[in-house]
């Protein structure tokens, strides 16, 4: 539900869009999001913990991803005639109207806003490994042109006003998720799927709270802006891995780990002990630890990176 949070923005931050969208879309975005950022730790995972142990921990985390995604369909449309189209508004009916914001909207944008700076990084070194492969005779050009260039890309993407209209660009790049050979060295346009919400937050609380008026103008402006900033940050912090880990920890691990299984130990409210109250806190438990080590060992990483580190090399 972290990549459904939202379902569209810019004319739709008034009133609900029309609801067209088919199921395969909804296939394609999670294949997207979930599948192709799986794909890019593997390196990191097997370089860290070994073959083994990776491979394990790799699995683990999957049965536990799939398990939360079940819980949050489950309580899509748990109360009768209502639907709960964004993770904020489950939020606020687990944990009140605004306790529930505060634990969930901080959690989401620094999950998204932080997966798009990575993917930024992440597509300027793969174009940058994709020119030294093919031309290794050429003049050595600075990461930071390549991010640029890759930025360049989604400037013109980010004006696709809602998920429905990057469905194409999903499925395509869904496709890649499957396939780690054409990943090293492609696009990574699934970027958007982490984007789409952070617009559709964005222009509707520029809408409704200081009433600007929805349309090309806002969007224009806004995800231009919004696409810059993740370029600059990714140009100026370009530690991948180290991001990686301190981002999919901190965030990460809490809105797809365990924040699902406390909404649903708040909602349903299991016996005690039962085999539902026993897998949450077994979930929870290893979401937690995840949330504490994983920034622990990404900050250790940029630490010693910035000490040899010049910016935009």
């Amino acid at each position: 539900m972290g990549t459904q949070a939202t379902s569209s923005s810019g004319n739709c931050a008034r009133k609900r869009c029309k609801r067209n969208a088919k199921w395969w879309y909804s296939a394609f975005h999670n294949v997207t999001a979930m599948v192709g950022a799986g794909v890019l730790t593997l390196p990191y995972a097997t370089y860290g913990l070994g073959w083994g142990p990776g491979i394990v921990m790799l699995i683990l985390s999957w049965i536990i991803t799939l398990y939360t995604l079940w819980q949050m369909v489950e309580m899509h449309e748990m109360v009768p005639g209502k639907r709960f189209d964004r993770y904020h508004e489950l939020g606020q009916h687990a944990f009140g109207e605004k306790l529930g914001l505060w634990i969930v909207v901080p959690q989401q944008l620094i999950v998204e806003v932080g997966t798009n700076i990575v993917y930024m990084v992440t597509g300027g070194k793969s174009l940058q490994k994709f020119h030294d492969t093919v031309c290794s005779d050429c003049k050595k050009i600075k990461l930071t042109y390549f991010i640029m260039i890759f930025a360049s890309v989604h400037f013109v993407l980010s004006q696709l006003p809602n998920f429905n209209s990057i469905s194409g660009i999903s499925f395509a790049a869904a496709i890649m998720s499957l396939s780690y050979s054409t990943i090293a060295w492609g696009g990574l346009p699934w970027i958007r799927i982490y984007a789409m919400p952070v617009f559709d937050m964005i222009e509707t609380m520029l809408v409704k709270k200081l009433y600007f008026t929805p349309g090309l103008t806002l969007r224009l402006i806004v995800r231009s802006v919004y696409v810059a900033f993740t370029m600059f940050v990714g140009m100026t912090f370009p530690f991948f891995g180290a991001l990686l880990g301190f981002f999919g920890g901190f965030a990460l691990a809490p809105t797809t780990f365990f924040l699902p299984c406390i909404m649903w130990l708040a909602i349903y409210k299991p016996r005690r002990f039962s085999l539902s109250w026993i897998t949450n806190w077994i979930c929870i438990i290893l979401g937690v630890l995840l949330m504490v080590l994983s920034p622990i060992g990404g900050l250790r990483h940029i630490i010693i990176m910035a000490k040899t580190y010049e910016f935009y090399s």
